[in-house]
């Protein structure tokens, strides 16, 4: 980058630095803005060159799903064409049609990653899996489906032929297999070369980093003209280390080139993270002295080391009373849980001491953050919002989100004879009282006018039959009588009156 485009970029963060602090009301002197444009510009600041890992690892690093899902995406693309020519294509004959398989051979292939059309014994492998799950003559019933189908058939075949490639190239050595022989040889080198690099760049940036502890421990209490390295300067290069070991990158610091590191460790023995956490392998915190607290135990928890711990997994007690010393601690000493959080510490000294106060240990480890920004990142502070309460500065991540509330959080339950007045309700009361004094009387309405039960009995008609030189019939009126009081009368007669036509009519 050049040096014009680096002073227009640091101009334009410090127009923005001074935007939002003008938006908050608070007032900046020229000596700020000029201690803002040294800091950014320094060209040795080891707190400057974390901040800047910290960002680039954000902006380029993927996890694994999202890194899969691009490269099946380009993939998807770069075979676009070739699928296309699978499925649109109208093909009769059997020439054609073999073909056909010989394409759909090639993509799936080409899908796979495991081999290349042009190797033999890749393509075969292939045609011997996909006539086990697809012969060739199935084409025709797969020329005739939908285009939606085709696609999703292909890419079932792809998969499944996919999966017995692996079974068998497992299946090969019996409970031998190495992993490697599941990928093309060029990958295996690859990551076997980068593997042993990243490795190798681990182990200096871990050897760097118990230097830099044991040095810190030796000049802790010294005052200033006993130590011949700004001790500041000291504490940020163990924080870019500490960072390059979590991130796991290949970055090392040549930092304090002109302090050579070997001639200040001079009668300094430097321990490693395993010997740090074996000097106080013996110490257990008991519940029932601090009972006021929770404590987690490997005895008493599973996964204990797995949890998710605060400071990633760093002593918050040593940050603060040791200058900004990181010390990794050590779960079998007991964890806290405070505020449904975990912490963790390098001594029972320190564990005890954290306790009986968290919450003002918290606030400090949040004013050394404020000094020195590359923790933030590096202790996980940007995870869990807190606020710092000296000088009414807010020290918290920001990010972008979104709430939505549904209309309806319950399901719609609408009693139509729901009644809040309370007078109705008492009208009500007594309506209802009233006809318990009343006389009920039936009244025979147009409704109800021929309704009443009646049952009747018939018989099927006989089949019978007669022999005659001719037939013949007789018509004899249909009888109707009618019954006059059926309902009742006052006087309790009953009439009959016959209305049946006379057979001389």
């Amino acid at each position: 980058m050049s040096r014009a485009l680096v002073e227009t970029v640091v101009e334009t963060i410090i127009r923005e630095l001074l935007h939002d602090c003008t938006v908050r009301g608070d007032a900046l002197s020229i000596d700020m803005v000029e201690l803002s444009m040294e800091t950014l510009t320094a060209t040795c600041s080891p707190s400057l060159d974390t901040i800047k890992m910290q960002a680039y690892f954000g902006m380029n690093y993927t996890s694994r799903r999202e890194f899969l899902k691009e490269i099946n995406w380009m993939l998807e693309s770069k075979l676009n064409q070739v699928s296309r020519e699978i499925i649109d294509s109208r093909m009769k004959t059997r020439d054609q049609l073999e073909v056909l398989y010989r394409k759909i051979i090639t993509y799936i292939l080409l899908s796979s990653g495991m081999g290349s059309p042009s190797d033999v014994t890749s393509v075969q492998e292939t045609t011997a899996a996909l006539q086990s799950i697809f012969p060739s003559t199935e084409l025709g019933s797969f020329m005739v489906l939908l285009k939606r189908d085709k696609e999703q058939q292909l890419s079932e075949l792809t998969m499944t032929v996919t999966g017995i490639r692996l079974f068998n190239k497992a299946s090969k050595k019996e409970h031998e297999m190495n992993s490697s022989e599941l990928m093309p040889a060029v990958v295996g080198e690859a990551l076997s070369v980068t593997s042993e690099v990243i490795q190798n760049e681990l182990s200096v940036t871990k050897t760097l980093a118990w230097k830099y502890t044991a040095l810190l421990e030796k000049y802790h209490g010294s005052q200033p003209g006993e130590y011949d390295v700004p001790l500041v300067q000291l504490t940020q290069a163990l924080y870019n280390v500490r960072q390059c070991e979590h991130f796991l990158q290949i970055l090392l610091a040549k930092i304090l080139s002109k302090y050579p590191l070997d001639s200040l460790l001079e009668g300094v023995e430097v321990k490693t993270d395993k010997d740090r956490l074996n000097e106080h392998s013996g110490e257990r915190i008991d519940p029932a002295q601090l009972k006021q607290h929770e404590w987690l135990h490997p005895e008493t928890t599973d996964n204990l080391t797995e949890l998710p711990l605060q400071y990633n997994g760093f002593c918050g007690y040593t940050l603060v009373n040791k200058d900004g010393l990181l010390l990794p601690g050590n779960p079998y000493i007991g964890v806290l849980k405070h505020k449904e959080r975990l912490y963790v510490f390098n001594s029972k000294e320190a564990a005890m001491k954290f306790a009986h106060s968290p919450d003002y240990y918290i606030a400090l480890v949040a004013e050394k953050a404020k000094s020195s920004p590359e923790l933030i990142k590096l202790l996980k502070l940007h995870q869990t919002p807190f606020c710092v309460q000296a000088g009414k500065t807010l020290l918290a991540s920001k990010s972008d989100s979104g709430t939505q509330t549904d209309v309806h959080a319950l399901v719609t339950n609408i009693v139509k004879s729901y009644e809040w007045n309370e007078w109705e309700l008492r009208r009500s009361a007594i309506k209802l009282a009233d006809l318990r004094t009343t006389v009920t009387h039936s009244t025979q309405t147009h409704l109800s006018h021929m309704r009443r039960e009646n049952t009747t009995q018939t018989w099927l008609p006989k089949e019978v039959a007669c022999q005659c030189k001719r037939d013949g019939e007789t018509g004899v009126p249909r009888p109707q009588i009618f019954l006059a009081g059926l309902r009742g009368r006052r006087d309790g007669r009953m009439e009959k009156i016959n209305l049946t036509r006379s057979i001389h009519e």
